[in-house]
């Protein structure tokens, strides 16, 4: 073993130890063993850094972006209130939405997958109350296994049949990882839905729990019915039911009738978040809000909760009276007031001091219309006011990328890349926004960890690993050594990318069957496999990476339910291999 492969063996042995105790941050932690790396001459100035320009890195970024232009678009309402709207256990919830995720990632990249259900869950488990740890991993353990079906769903399988077509002059077709992909697909759903959930740790993360546990101001609200609404004909009282589903209060309406009919104003008493909500799930629309966004001399609006002091200019006067609207390009979306309901329209009420209003105002003037104003904005909670019109317009420019990504005419990278821009230019994603979506500790993680993967493999660190264990058993059964090369590949993918690993393993698989002149197929659908099964870290795979941190997770939670589940893809698909491809 020479100095560099000892050194690096030490810093992984580290950084590992590190990463599990959990006191200190993981970005900080890894990007200390890089710099401890790079002191010991292990890792040169040149590739230091080139971690934060890999396509790894930018499509981890790329993925938080597309998931909040959805948010922000109403998708996820959509989509939330249409598969998810009736109350579920946390069992039926893990074992539909992983299904669903195992589904799509068959058919598309599970990075994708994952982008478009990770903020399903997030809103989920919001309107449910109860904490993500125990459904994001779920979630990202099935779309990894779900990308093992067929040739499309994750690299592994597009690099093998690659490696196959090279060596054996034909490659693996698009369902030949089928048979064994979908056998250990089953097994592992069906260990997580049913049991590997309950071993990830409650503990929450403190940042995680305070954002959770603020306190919801409530105000009254004005929507109005549009002339595009379901709902026109209908009584009333079916809009009263579905208001209570959103934790909303029907307080009044001014048509006279029983039955709703286009422009009747509702007024409701809720949250800012349920708002949205409702107005997106139901249609409804607030009065003036598109002309507010289709004004030239407004670009972005922000909402804002303020508080009226008594030297403000609007104690005693109304939002028309003092042309709010006209002046500052702001209107009131609710009020908070202790007290009776209001008996007018917002714009009409007049305010008093210590009311609390909603606003909603151009984002670079919003501190000119606090001074205006005379208020005093109270503690920013991320509100969001999500424009009508434009969930369709954002899921389906998502959905044409993944098409375009799926069928190799773009990489997922540059699709991804190009719908951000899409999103900015549209307004879907506010250019302000940006960097706000992004989990900087989670992108120093990866891109501090890439260029150690580098090193692990240049050194021959990984060539060594490997070696060792197979020259003491070249003697043995073939099912076992397969099932030694499967575990040594997948302690790689856990450190490794799955894609380094597979280019790192799969030659000593056909080197291993030319040695025994046995068919080399089971070996290559082996790693395939076991390529594709980093469970164990948050590094080794992107989905693990994506969840770390709006779930909270930390190091060790990620073996809580992933050393069982890659024990069970061991068992399950050696078994599998020896059926659909004997020796």
């Amino acid at each position: 073993m020479t100095f560099e492969q000892l050194s690096i063996f030490l810093i992984f042995l580290g950084l590992f130890f590190f990463l599990i105790w959990g006191k200190i941050r993981y970005d900080i932690v890894s990007f200390t063993a890089l710099l401890v790396a790079i002191i010991l001459g292990i890792v040169s100035i040149e590739e230091a850094f080139v971690g934060f320009s890999h396509p790894a890195t930018i499509l981890v970024a790329l993925v938080l972006l597309v998931s909040a232009g959805m948010v922000n678009s109403g998708v996820i309402y959509l989509i939330t209130n249409k598969i998810f709207s009736t109350p579920r256990t946390m069992n039926s919830h893990i074992t539909i939405i992983s299904s669903i995720g195992a589904i799509l990632s068959s058919f598309i990249n599970n990075i994708a997958a994952l982008a478009l259900l990770m903020p399903i869950d997030l809103q989920v488990a919001k309107k449910a109350k109860r904490t993500v740890k125990k459904t994001l991993m779920p979630l990202s353990f099935a779309t990894i296994l779900g990308g093992m079906v067929t040739l499309v769903g994750t690299p592994p399988n597009i690099i093998i049949s690659a490696i196959r077509q090279k060596n054996l002059g034909e490659p693996f077709s698009f369902f030949d990882f089928t048979p064994v992909g979908i056998t250990v697909c089953l097994a592992g759903l069906i260990f997580i839905s049913t049991f590997g959930w309950k071993l990830i740790a409650e503990k929450i993360n403190p940042q995680s729990e305070k954002k959770t546990n603020e306190g919801k101001e409530f105000y009254f609200s004005e929507l109005m019915i549009s002339e595009k609404s379901t709902y026109i004909g209908k009584p009333i009282s079916d809009l009263k039911e579905l208001f209570e589903k959103f934790e909303a209060t029907f307080i009044k309406t001014d048509s006279r009738k029983k039955i709703i009919t286009e422009g009747d104003k509702i007024t409701v008493h809720t949250s800012p978040a349920d708002l949205d909500e409702i107005r997106i799930t139901l249609g409804l629309v607030i009065e003036d809000a598109k002309r507010l966004f289709d004004s030239e001399e407004t670009d972005e609006l922000e909402v804002l909760e303020v508080l009226v002091t008594e030297s403000s200019r609007l104690i005693n006067k109304t939002a028309e009276s003092v042309g709010l609207f006209w002046r500052q390009q702001t209107m009131i979306l609710g009020i908070s007031r202790k007290g009776n309901n209001l008996k007018r329209e917002l714009k009409k009420t007049k305010i008093r001091q210590g009311d609390i209003l909603l606003l909603l105002t151009p984002r670079e003037s919003h501190k000119e219309v606090v001074n205006w104003l005379g208020v005093l904005t109270l503690q920013d909670r991320d509100l969001s006011f999500t424009q009508h019109g434009k969930a369709w317009v954002s899921l389906s420019s998502f959905l044409f990328a993944v098409f375009l990504s799926s069928t190799g005419m773009l990489s997922l990278t540059l699709a991804l890349s190009i719908l951000v821009c899409f999103y900015i230019f549209y307004n879907i994603l506010p250019a302000s926004q940006i960097y706000e979506n992004i989990a900087w500790p989670i992108i120093v993680l990866l891109a501090s960890m890439i260029p150690l993967g580098y090193a692990l493999e240049r050194t021959g660190g990984t060539e060594l690993i490997v070696t060792l264990l197979m020259q003491f058993s070249t003697d043995w059964p073939l099912w076992i050594l397969l099932s030694i090369l499967m575990l040594v590949t997948m302690t790689l993918s856990d450190i490794l990318n799955n894609t380094a690993t597979t280019i790192v393993a799969a030659p000593i698989g056909l080197n291993l069957a030319y040695r025994l002149d046995v068919n080399p197929d089971p070996f290559l659908m082996g790693i395939a496999v076991a390529a594709s099964c980093a469970f164990l870290t948050p590094i080794g795979h992107k989905n693990n990476t994506l969840i770390m941190g709006p779930g909270g997770y930390e190091f060790f939670d990620y073996w809580r339910m992933g050393l069982p589940l890659q024990l069970i893809v061991l068992f399950v698909s050696i078994p599998s291999i020896l059926i659909f491809w004997p020796f």
